[in-house]
């Protein structure tokens, strides 16, 4: 019975170890991007999942008019024949995309005369943390729609471009500081229960903690999706698919 025991043991790390060896076989991991957008008139795959890679520029349907809807089995059919693995664990039926110019502009300024938020107290480059000194809070003509009402929604965030010293304060300004950099070497951790298996893997994108980037093993070339955990360090196999679940039940 142990000699039983053990040697199951060893076929399930045996099997752990061969998924890992031979990750993304059947193609690159990509996700559907949460708001999917077009200017120019021809949807590509590149504008409907974030990882696309090579396949970016690959049509997918023209969009004539402000917005079209695609069926999402076609799509992820075609993404399939050009490389791409989109699971659609959520079972998503139709995918809508806008035009970008229209999306941009939805959260426009909304003229508020002699209304109080939140300014810049110096100027920001891409990727500076906002502190709290950072912030002082003035008269303006008109205020963003997204103004954030409370300093605490904006400070430890890093600037997604370079902000101006007495601007309004918009939420569309920041986004959670990255951890993971372009091209960086990454500690890629694949855990199961209590089978954990580590190594070293390129970022082929960066990435903030909880979010989701493409790593490529620099022996095979061979790319995976990982969970971004900290900086330089990731995680993927079911640990990291049940640390994604437990981020979207608590937003």
């Amino acid at each position: 019975m142990v000699r039983q025991v053990r040697t199951w043991a060893g076929v399930v790390a045996g099997l752990a170890g061969v998924v890992w060896a031979s990750w993304a076989c059947a193609g690159t991991p990509v996700v559907l991007k949460a708001e999917t957008l077009d200017d120019d008139g021809m949807v590509t795959l590149g504008e409907l999942f974030d990882g696309a890679g090579e396949a970016s520029s690959v049509p997918v349907a023209a969009k004539p008019g402000r917005s079209v809807v695609l069926n999402a089995a076609a799509v992820q059919s075609l993404a399939r024949r050009s490389g791409l693995d989109w699971a659609n664990a959520q079972g998503v039926r139709l995918i809508a995309v806008r035009s970008g110019e229209a999306a941009s502009a939805a959260p426009a300024a909304v003229s508020r005369a002699n209304v109080e938020v939140l300014t810049y107290a110096r100027s920001l480059s891409a990727g500076e943390i906002v502190a709290p000194e950072d912030l002082v809070w003035a008269k303006v003509a008109a205020a963003p729609a997204d103004a954030p009402s409370d300093a605490e929604r904006v400070i430890g965030l890093a600037a997604k471009r370079p902000l101006r010293a007495g601007a309004a304060v918009s939420a569309r300004d920041v986004s959670a500081p990255q951890v993971i950099k372009k091209g960086e070497m990454v500690l890629v951790t694949y855990a199961d229960g209590q089978i954990t298996l580590t190594l070293q893997a390129k970022a082929v994108g960066s990435a903030a903690a909880g979010e989701t980037f493409n790593v490529q093993n620099p022996s095979s070339n061979k790319v995976l999706q990982a969970l971004a955990t900290g900086p330089g360090e990731a995680l993927v196999g079911p640990a990291a698919v049940q640390l994604r679940a437990r981020s979207f039940a608590s937003r």
